[in-house]
């Protein structure tokens, strides 16, 4: 067996995304009779209970794999006016719109949010889709990012962007079980607290995928 350190090689990493990922569309992105396998409810099944009443709501993001010499994830931080999620740690991403495939929303997004340009990003598969309490069901879509390159933040959605090597976010004593009141509930999630950085919810869920599809033997 190859130990897990290996696949952090940007090589071998990016190797083992092109054997185990695809960009086939989920079945489940838009089917509610599919119940999606990750989300936030692995770690709180009351939230499947939650999410499988709200409406469907497709949704992509790109989650960029810096290829420099010891690989990045990079990673924005939302600004902090907006009405959901302000101040939260995300990938760039969102709504699907009609007639796009993930990967092209994904793309869209990025290049919207932080003026990512497409240029510099080769989409390589999809992650598990996952599954928020509001009804998301976000395709995580895996890519790699050549440098050198250019962002232009949108500032209207997104204060700053800052890259956390793969290494760290990939090691299993970094992924934390958390929890914190949520309408009167107590919800559980996964983080990752990064210096400064508070990584958790759907970020890093999807992180812990990518940790258990490609990095895990």
């Amino acid at each position: 067996m190859q130990d897990a350190d290996a696949a952090l090689d940007s090589e071998t990493f990016f190797a083992r995304v092109r054997q185990r990922l695809d960009l086939e569309v989920p079945a489940g992105l838009t089917d509610p009779a599919i119940t999606p396998r990750r989300g936030d409810h692995d770690v709180d099944l009351v939230m499947a209970k939650i999410a499988m009443v709200r409406p469907i709501r497709p949704a992509a993001v790109l989650v960029p794999i810096v290829n420099r010499e010891v690989p990045t994830v990079l990673l924005t931080q939302r600004a902090a006016h907006l009405n959901e999620h302000s101040g939260q740690v995300s990938f760039p991403g969102g709504k699907i719109e009609a007639g796009e495939t993930p990967r092209e929303g994904a793309l869209r997004e990025a290049e919207e949010e932080i003026g990512l340009s497409r240029s510099a990003v080769e989409p390589l598969g999809y992650l598990d889709l996952y599954m928020t309490t509001l009804g998301y069901r976000i395709v995580p879509v895996i890519a790699r990012i050549t440098p050198p390159f250019d962002l232009a933040l949108n500032k209207s959605e997104v204060d700053e962007t800052f890259e956390v090597p793969l290494a760290f976010l990939m090691e299993p004593k970094n992924l934390q079980r958390h929890s914190r009141e949520w309408q009167g509930l107590t919800r559980s999630y996964y983080a990752i607290p990064f210096e400064q950085r508070y990584i958790w919810g759907v970020t890093a869920g999807i992180l812990r995928n990518l940790y258990e599809r490609i990095v895990r033997e």
